[in-house]
């Protein structure tokens, strides 16, 4: 099972800050399962703004990058500051 982290308003987003799931044997990449959780989540596009940069096994990668079962996938919005 993926282990899934959620920063930021993505946490909100999802009803957490992590959780465990069963990626489906069809979301091989970053993309589909950008394109999977936003509908899985009724995210109305939250986790397909192309600002949102995500981590896979702590590294950042750019879309598509190959996700396994056995992943950390880390979603993190834009940090603002000042």
């Amino acid at each position: 099972m993926a282990d899934i982290l959620y920063f930021g308003r993505l946490s909100d987003v999802a009803g957490t800050g992590a959780e465990t799931l069963d990626i489906p044997v069809g979301i091989t990449d970053t993309a589909s399962l950008r394109r999977w959780l936003d509908e899985a989540k009724s995210a109305n596009g939250a986790f397909l703004e192309a600002s949102v940069r995500l981590a896979v096994n702590s590294e950042i990668v750019v879309d598509p990058h190959p996700v396994g079962p056995t992943d950390e996938i880390a979603f993190m919005p834009p940090v603002g500051g000042g």
